[in-house]
């Protein structure tokens, strides 16, 4: 079988440091993702025709929980999630935070102790609009870090033993899901039941090799979209492990794909700056997007515990 080929075009006058996790919000017609660096979390306009990214609004993060955001820089985020009605779910440097629609915050979740070597990283909604993160290393440290469910306001542990939490993703029917651990270059599997959140035991799906896999997503026909950090690629595969296609990116470090639009026919992919020269490799940072002749899974909504 021959591997399809496709070529990504750069989407964003804007330049990211450390662009991740793009989120499409149907509801509202709307693309956002974090820049995990700079703490902030980022909204725009996608034009399906283009594949062009026009970017609205950013909020930071870092400051004291129970202000509003657009306060003090300093944290990271990691990840961002949106429910149905327009609430968000940050995932800052060690804890959840909840942001109403008028930019308030309130902590949700601690995850991390205080001070802990480590930050949160990925995270996804799963079928039932669970919020699940991970954590990764910010020292040498391997095999620590966790990877939590998020059930209402309680964290509930999945993995204790990773080392770069990174991208999730589940097969249409939901039954199955994926998670990457970035260091060993793995990507995971186990068997997941949508009502209960319950998942059987992790069992290696295959790993990958010229690069570090990085954020992934998951499109309507099951098979996933990986990106691959220091590879400018994106790769998809089916469950099996069979390289189907490449999407070759502008920047070597490539970080997350989603699929967004109003037909979820459009790939948003972040890249990051970091490490990079920027003489020999001026998209870095920069959004990029491709049409790859498939939908993707729709995200779910995430559902914010009852106040």
């Amino acid at each position: 079988m021959t591997t399809r080929q496709f070529t990504a075009a750069q989407a964003s006058a804007e330049v990211y440091a450390l662009g991740e996790g793009p989120v499409w919000d149907p509801g509202r017609q709307r693309l956002l993702w974090v820049d995990i660096d700079a703490g902030a979390v980022h909204e725009g306009r996608l034009d399906p025709a283009t594949g062009a990214v026009a970017a609205t609004t950013a909020h930071t993060f870092g400051g004291t929980v129970g202000g509003t955001a657009g306060g003090t820089v300093g944290g990271t985020v990691g990840a961002v999630a949106v429910s149905a009605g327009g609430e968000l779910v940050v995932a800052e440097r060690e804890v959840l935070t909840r942001v109403d629609t008028a930019g308030r915050r309130t902590e949700l979740a601690r995850v991390l102790p205080p001070g802990a070597p480590s930050r949160l990283n990925d995270g996804a909604v799963d079928p039932a609009g669970r919020f699940l993160i991970g954590s990764m290393a910010l020292d040498d440290r391997e095999g620590q870090e966790v990877l939590v469910r998020l059930d209402g306001t309680t964290c509930v542990r999945l993995d204790d033993d990773l080392t770069l939490s990174n991208g999730l993703a589940w097969s249409p029917a939901g039954d199955r899901m994926y998670s990457i651990d970035s260091t060993p270059h793995v990507v995971w599997e186990r068997d997941y039941d949508p009502a209960t959140g319950r998942t059987g035991p992790r069992r290696e799906l295959f790993r990958l090799t010229g690069g570090m896999p990085d954020g992934m997503c998951a499109d309507a026909e099951g098979n996933l979209w990986i990106a691959v950090f220091g590879g400018g690629r994106v790769e998809c595969r089916d469950p099996g492990g069979r390289l189907l296609a490449t999407v070759e990116v502008g920047a070597p470090n490539v970080t997350c794909p989603a699929f967004a639009g109003p037909d979820l026919d459009v790939l948003v992919i972040t890249t990051s700056t970091e490490g990079v020269d920027l003489a020999e490799h001026p998209g870095s940072g920069h959004l990029f997007t491709a049409r790859v002749g498939v939908r993707g899974l729709a995200t779910p909504y995430w559902v914010p515990p009852r106040s």
